[in-house]
């Protein structure tokens, strides 16, 4: 548990915070300070470490050691409830020793509720999870339904998930939360060399289009693409000389791919979640013009003046959008700098992110005590 160094005059709040077993906190800050966490992390997975100088103590979930049946029983388990019941199961005695419990996808806030009941209060924060609620059964939705009624407060990224949050649980407080990354060093915009166009793309969300991207590739053939993902079908690039994937293995590759880039493109699915608002955070800080799909409420974030947006599933669009932003590179940087400007000036970032946590966990709390009185 790390507390801060100071109590503020109001009384510290004792923050849980529960995350994916491979995001154990320890593991985060070796990888980080061995440059193997790729993209711009905080000091502590997701930044929440930060509410410490805001008037917490802060208490992160660990990844237990697996044998290979204890891992059997794990994931067998969480391919049945459709969540990690056993990781959160393993944390329920430090849990029940927070004043709230602040989990960062669905996987985990359905594993709180399963296992702390009435304990602790809890945020608990959706990604994917309204994506995928049409495809569910009627099983899985009456027990997500069950344990989201558990929740004090369920939060999202976006808009779009506000609203079938909202729809879905009407009796339910929901909240959208932006989110933000580490933004404390950002890189000056410059104009970038065309010559040859050399498109960036980065990621491992389920919602990435990389069959538009690639379909774009085909007509775009003076346009040299990279691929940075674990999770794309290679096959889909077979024969294709101007497309290279690959996986980023160390944060100084991705500076050094950010920089020779002239644009960073994030083709998308339809989605509601913000898909790929990481990346282009990212792409932002580091000066670097973005092309994007137009979906998952990314308007919340940037609009038409910093970002250059095309229609979903649209290789036409996308393969025009990439050729105009490059053909003018004075234009593609003072768009780029509108961007960085943006994400600065609204606050866009990990601190703001985080102070929104502890506002609201103050809330809720002063607001348990005065019930309970």
């Amino acid at each position: 548990m790390i507390k801060p160094q100071q109590r503020e005059e109001t009384p510290y709040i004792r923050v849980f915070v529960h995350l994916a077993r491979d995001k154990d906190a320890l593991q985060w800050v070796a990888a980080r300070a061995a440059g193997t966490l790729v993209g711009i992390n905080d000091f502590t997975p997701y930044g929440y470490g930060r509410a410490i100088a805001m008037g917490c103590t802060v208490t992160f979930s660990q990844s237990h050691r697996e044998n290979y049946l204890s891992r059997f029983i794990r994931l067998g388990l969480r391919v049945i409830t459709g969540f990690d019941l056993v990781h959160a199961w393993r944390q329920r005695h430090a849990m029940r020793q927070a004043d709230i419990i602040w989990t960062h996808t669905e996987s985990q806030f359905l594993g709180v509720a399963a296992v702390v009941g009435d304990g602790p209060l809890i945020l608990g924060q959706a990604i994917w999870l309204f994506d995928r609620w049409a495809g569910l059964s009627s099983i899985r939705r009456a027990l997500f339904r069950r344990l989201i009624q558990r929740l004090t407060v369920l939060t999202v990224h976006s808009e779009d998930n506000l609203a079938i949050a909202r729809a879905l649980f009407p009796k339910k407080r929901v909240e959208r939360i932006p989110f933000g990354i580490a933004s404390e060093v950002a890189l000056a915009t410059k104009v970038r060399s065309n010559t040859p166009i050399r498109v960036l793309a980065i990621g491992n969300d389920r919602h990435r289009d990389w069959a538009t991207l690639i379909a774009a590739a085909k007509t775009c053939t003076e346009i040299e693409i990279a691929i940075f993902s674990g999770s794309i079908n290679r096959r889909l690039a077979n024969a294709m000389p101007n497309v290279k994937i690959a996986v980023l293995r160390t944060n100084t590759s991705l500076h050094q791919e950010m920089a020779r880039a002239t644009l960073v493109c994030v083709p998308l699915k339809a989605n509601y979640h913000a898909s790929g608002i990481t990346v282009i955070e990212e792409a932002v800080l580091m000066g670097v013009p973005v092309v994007a799909t137009d979906t998952g409420g990314l308007r919340d974030y940037f609009g038409d003046a910093e970002i250059r947006y095309v229609p979903v599933g649209d290789a036409a669009a996308l393969c025009s959008a990439v050729r105009a932003v490059a053909s003018d590179p004075v234009a593609a940087a003072a768009m780029a700098d509108r961007a960085q400007a943006h994400l600065i000036s609204s606050g866009l970032n990990a601190d703001r992110y985080i102070r929104r946590h502890v506002e609201l966990s103050r809330e809720l709390l002063d607001a348990d005590q005065t019930h309970k009185a």
